[in-house]
């Protein structure tokens, strides 16, 4: 008989089932409790019991994720985090406005834990701010695999860092590049060449994109699902022509194009999927643009005319006699040349609206 075994004999009933429960019972229960918890809460259970430690340690599927959003010491957290076995199968970061997080901590990451992060799928690397090329090139070398990639509001990286991240990351089809003011049409051309199974782009806000980027990415990448063009007011219709590329598109943010007028709007239309469209401050924009949205989408669930002063009732009537039993969401504030828009007006032409205001 085993010492383990013979010290279970001679425990008294009591205690042989409370050794049962601790071997049997709790292991079972942390699997089920452990796969509805936060990771931070996880980490915290290790400590109740060494019963309780072992058995959520067993479980690889509970730590495919590393959360330290918001978290100071970000950096230094992580590298700490990867020194532990039970992340070797790691699936997941997430930094987001993580303070104290800077290249050499990525570049600890691509000398001590390259083959731990071989199966990276999402890296969220949002507000890290002291992050730059040399960062984003050493920790992409380390994710063959990573699929959703997000550095919105970074300042530092430019297209040295892009054609950094399509060198070593080959299979991207999600990526946020909002706010990063440094990049360039360069970008947009690795991004197309690379990328032409993206699903889901984010160029807010990147300034330094003209109509020939633009171009390049809705000529190559047409899986592209998600679009997100907010703040950038550059783009003219020109860059529109060739949308009609894209025929799974489903979201598309227009907000603040004010060079975008209705013979742009026109080619947007060709785009029947699109379910959401928002237009807000593109101040060109007149009837005839929407009239043209109205008959070539007629899945719309989200459309914004905040402030766009050259619509009217008429682009109103055509929209519910096309989407009346789609659109939930519409904002006509600010849509001076809109008569009936009331909400009890809005409601007649479009029964189905529970939302008026997108912006405050």
């Amino acid at each position: 008989m085993r010492i383990e075994e013979k010290a279970v004999a001679e425990m008294g009933d009591g205690e042989q089932q409370k050794m049962m429960w601790s071997r049997e019972t709790i292991p079972r229960v942390m699997k089920i409790v452990g796969a509805r918890l936060h990771q931070r809460d996880l980490v915290s259970l290790l400590l109740v019991s060494p019963w309780i430690h072992r058995a959520l340690v067993s479980y690889s599927s509970l730590w495919l994720v590393l959360d330290f959003r918001e978290k100071n010491k970000a950096g230094e957290r992580l590298i700490a985090a990867l020194s532990l076995p039970r992340y070797q199968h790691l699936k997941e970061i997430n930094l987001e406005f993580a303070q104290d997080v800077e290249d050499r901590h990525l570049e600890v990451l691509r000398t001590e834990f390259h083959g731990t992060l071989q199966n990276l799928e999402c890296l969220n690397l949002n507000g890290c701010q002291k992050i730059s090329d040399k960062g984003i090139e050493a920790i992409t070398s380390c994710c063959p695999k990573l699929k959703i990639f997000s550095i919105y509001w970074n300042v530092r990286v430019t297209d040295v860092g892009i054609n950094h991240m399509v060198e070593n990351c080959k299979h991207i089809s999600d990526l946020n590049l909002s706010g990063c003011k440094n990049v360039s049409d360069k970008s947009m051309q690795l991004i197309a060449n690379n990328y032409p199974e993206l699903t889901s782009l984010n160029l807010t806000r990147c300034i330094k994109l003209t109509d020939v980027g633009l171009q390049q990415i809705l000529l190559k990448c047409s899986l592209l699902q998600t679009l997100n063009l907010y703040a950038l007011s550059s783009f003219t219709d020109k860059a529109y022509r060739t949308i009609s590329n894209l025929p799974h598109l489903r979201f598309l943010d227009l907000c603040g194009s004010q060079l975008l007028s209705d013979e742009g709007l026109t080619c947007i239309a060709k785009c029947k999927d699109l379910v959401s469209l928002n237009l807000t401050w593109c101040v060109r924009i007149t009837d005839v643009g929407v009239i043209a949205v109205a008959e070539g989408c007629r899945s719309l669930e989200f459309l914004s005319l905040f402030g766009i002063i050259g619509v009217t009732d008429k682009c109103l009537e055509v929209l519910s006699s096309c989407c009346s039993n789609t659109l939930t969401t519409l904002d006509v504030n600010g849509c001076i040349g809109i008569k009936r828009r009331s909400r009890d007006e809005l409601l007649g032409l479009f029964p189905y609206l529970n939302c008026f205001k997108v912006h405050s």
